[in-house]
């Protein structure tokens, strides 16, 4: 008898559920907007403003917010609204085929789209794409003296030392939450610089972003960009501001969390961010009905893409993970890194070999993905109170987020973020030969500075520093007058400062290694690579 009826049981919730789906009702028009272009300060902040302007880029009417009175008019027909989007102009609702079609019926309604690609109710046994599992490698000690290694391996210590450390610019972060980083001293640093804006839980629906219940995933990946621990590890851009959203729940694996991860996308345009790095990767769910398939990975089929690609044309410079399905029958990139406008990062070792696990492009449309790779295999990086390593796709995209901050502080503030990711992929190892699992290689934004003529790394053909490497005396060959030269280790520690008459530095005190210069004349100023035997 119990089993007869716990076969009911079952037969009855798969029969209800299956009745019942999310969906997105998107609306046909934003009867308020007017007073939006009139007023644009009432839904943007001028840095977000400011942002536009600098690239040339108009407000239009995904700008606007979307009208109250149409989310109301979807509650009084019955529906619970918690996730909207004024991008997309709509709201997500569950409902059935019957309230599907009353929700069509609506004149303030232009269509309504399924989230589910498969009608069959198969619920899923086992995850593709998940959070890597950081916990088993926390904890774990190791020589942070070499975490600058990650850093050589993309060229951004010349952007350090030269003083490019993301100073002024926004990094919006969108993870599964930041446990420790209101507490920990590996993030002291970046908390006593106030360079922590906010941030908000899309989840739960409030400010707890920093509860230890979340997973630590968004901890790990924060710390590879902002942790610190004095002359021990330097994340990729530790000057930066950060905005911190919690949009992915680790716990479960649903369609809603895209719907997060927009409505945190669009906050960040708000606040004015300028970088949004996300190693989050979408392809199955736990529910198989909203699974996709490579398919579905041509960069505008899900709903995750299509609002990344939205904040790419807004100025945003876009980061994603590729994921790490390289070695598992998926094997291939997932959203939002499949859009054409998301800068997607893949993963090498500390040889510059590509990551056994980094995922294969290129997306369904036969764009190249990944973009470039860094260090995501055994990738240093920070948590709570110590140093730690973790491996993926995770690690690599937000130490390639820092370095891109970095590189917008160095560069003029109008120059087209597509332009600067063509860059990135021309000065890349690969270029102009990318595979499927390295894209165009390994990042080199010194190389991107240079190429773009800032000051502070233009290279000129009349300075010459020699030998190199040395062992008792560097000479510098230049028609220019040397008013200053500084000495910088690997950790952006300056280790020397002085004027020098005769062209010529005495390193024979420095101990082995690689060091950096920048040598100030009456004209320029040059950054040079030292290696001291």
């Amino acid at each position: 008898m119990k089993k007869v009826l716990l076969f009911i049981v079952i037969f009855s919730l798969n029969f209800i559920y299956a009745q019942s789906e999310l969906v997105f009702v998107y609306f046909n028009a934003k009867p308020n907007k007017a007073a939006f272009y009139a007023n644009p300060n009432s839904e943007l902040t001028q840095k977000s403003l400011d942002r536009r302007s600098n690239l040339g880029i108009s407000l239009n009417d995904q700008d606007a917010p979307i009208e109250p009175t149409y989310i109301q008019n979807i509650v009084n027909l019955g529906f619970t609204v918690t996730d909207y989007s004024k991008w997309l102009n709509g709201v997500a609702v569950n409902a059935t085929a019957a309230q599907v079609l009353v929700l069509q019926a609506q004149p303030y309604v232009q269509s309504v789209e399924s989230f589910a690609k498969n009608s069959t109710v198969v619920f899923k046994t086992e995850k593709i794409n998940k959070l890597e599992e950081f916990n088993k490698n926390l904890l774990t000690n190791f020589n942070y003296g070499q975490a600058s290694a990650q850093i050589d391996q993309i060229n951004l210590r010349s952007l350090h030392v030269n003083g490019f450390t993301g100073t002024g610019i926004t990094i919006a972060v969108l993870d599964s939450g930041f446990p420790t980083v209101d507490t920990g001293s590996t993030y002291q640093r970046i908390r006593n610089l106030g360079n922590i804006k906010g941030g908000y839980n899309f989840i739960s629906k409030n400010a707890d972003i920093y509860n230890t219940s979340l997973n630590n995933h968004g901890s790990i990946v924060f710390g590879a960009i902002a942790g610190f621990i004095d002359n021990s590890f330097v994340g990729s851009a530790p000057d930066a501001d950060f905005y911190l959203y919690a949009t992915e729940n680790g716990a479960v694996e649903i369609p809603e969390e895209q719907l997060y991860w927009i409505e945190a996308a669009e906050d960040a345009d708000r606040k004015g961010v300028d970088i949004i790095t996300v190693s989050l990767g979408y392809t199955v769910f736990d529910d198989a009905r909203y699974n996709y398939t490579y398919a579905d990975m041509n960069g505008t089929s899900t709903f995750i893409s299509r609002a990344a690609q939205i904040a790419a044309e807004k100025g945003i410079f876009v980061l994603s993970a590729a994921g790490n399905s390289g070695e598992v029958p998926w094997q291939y990139i997932s959203a939002p890194a499949d859009n054409a406008k998301v800068f997607t990062i893949g993963a090498v070792d500390s040889s510059g070999i590509v990551s056994g696990f980094s995922s294969f492009g290129p997306n369904f449309a036969g764009v190249i993905k990944p973009d470039a790779a860094a260090r995501g295999t055994a990738t240093e990086t920070v948590f709570n109170n110590t140093a730690t390593a973790a491996s993926g796709t995770s690690l690599a995209a937000p130490v390639a987020a820092g370095g891109v901050a970095c590189l917008l502080q160095a560069l003029p503030s109008n120059i087209s973020r597509d332009f600067i990711k063509t860059k990135l992929r021309e000065t890349a190892s690969l270029f102009p030969n990318p595979t499927a699992q390295g894209g165009y290689g390994i990042l080199n934004f010194g190389a991107v500075l240079a190429v773009l003529n800032t000051a502070e790394t233009t290279i000129h053909s009349d300075f010459e520093m020699f030998p190199n490497p040395a062992r008792d005396f560097v000479q510098f060959k230049t028609k220019e007058k040397i008013l200053s030269i500084k000495l910088f280790d690997q950790l952006g520690r300056i280790i020397k400062s002085e004027k020098i008459n005769d062209n010529k530095l005495n390193v024979s005190n420095l101990e082995t290694g690689v060091y950096y210069l920048i040598i100030n004349t009456e004209k320029n100023s040059y950054t040079k690579k030292l290696i001291k035997e």
